[in-house]
């Protein structure tokens, strides 16, 4: 499914204009691995998601982790392709899976609210 966007509430920045939002377990299961690059203005919402990995993937992400509210619990700024692992963010419901530097523009804080449109 695709179609809806990212704002951060506070600044009104736009996050991704235009999301991915996988759903079926495979879908979720399988998120942006073995693709070439996430384009700018892109993103994936997987939810329910408390945690992701690296593996299988080409390139680093910007992630964000947010609870049932969709409040930012935690930021994960450029996760290394490969390498970064999350295993478990306590409680979260859903990450939103950024471009690499999609957020370093932004103050984002613990409770910030992100709304998907």
């Amino acid at each position: 499914m695709q179609g809806r966007r990212a704002v951060h509430e506070r600044s009104g920045k736009v996050l991704a204009e235009e999301l991915e939002i996988p759903r079926t377990m495979f879908g979720r299961g399988l998120g942006l691995m073995f693709r070439k690059a996430l384009e700018p203005g892109r993103g994936m919402w997987i939810v329910p998601c408390s945690g992701i990995h690296m593996m299988f993937m080409n390139f680093p992400i910007d992630a964000l982790f947010l609870d049932r509210g969709e409040r930012v619990k935690k930021v994960y700024r450029k996760l290394p392709r490969w390498y970064g692992v999350v295993w478990w963010e306590i409680g979260a419901h859903s990450v939103l899976e950024l471009p690499p530097g999609s957020t370093s523009e932004i103050d984002l804080q613990r409770g910030d609210q992100i709304i998907i449109q």
